[in-house]
């Protein structure tokens, strides 16, 4: 029975990051959520009002209201009230996070390898 017991023990905090990983990419995985995380990458972190990303990528209002909520929700958007207005921006940390996870594993432990991928990538967007 001590066998069965340990077995409880385990280190879950790795299934964590793949569970969240799961849902960053469940979000980004539908087109118009997809667009609206690339649209909000270009502006940066001031953002835009919920009515203007509806706007930009002709999606109505309320649908908007749903794609945005599933992106924060996967941790890749932050919102915060300016007025009347609600202004998302994209969560840099968050982003950092399913970046890293992606490649944490890349190129069976020797980083060496994919520094200039991951270079050439950032030197593009930053």
């Amino acid at each position: 029975m001590g066998t069965l017991d340990n077995a409880l023990y385990f280190d879950n905090s790795r299934i964590m990051e793949v569970n969240q990983a799961e849902k960053a990419l469940g979000a980004l995985a539908q087109e118009r959520r997809l667009r609206v995380f690339r649209l909000l990458v270009r502006a940066g972190l001031e953002g835009l009002a919920a009515g203007d990303i509806a706007q930009q990528l002709a999606v109505p209002a309320n649908t908007m209201s749903t794609h945005l909520a599933v992106l924060s929700r996967a941790g890749l958007i932050v919102s915060r009230k300016e007025g009347r207005s609600v202004i998302y921006a994209v969560d840099l940390e968050g982003t950092r996070k399913l970046l890293s996870f992606l490649v944490e594993d890349c190129c069976r432990g020797k980083p060496e390898i994919c520094r200039p991928l991951i270079a050439s990538a950032l030197a593009r967007c930053c």
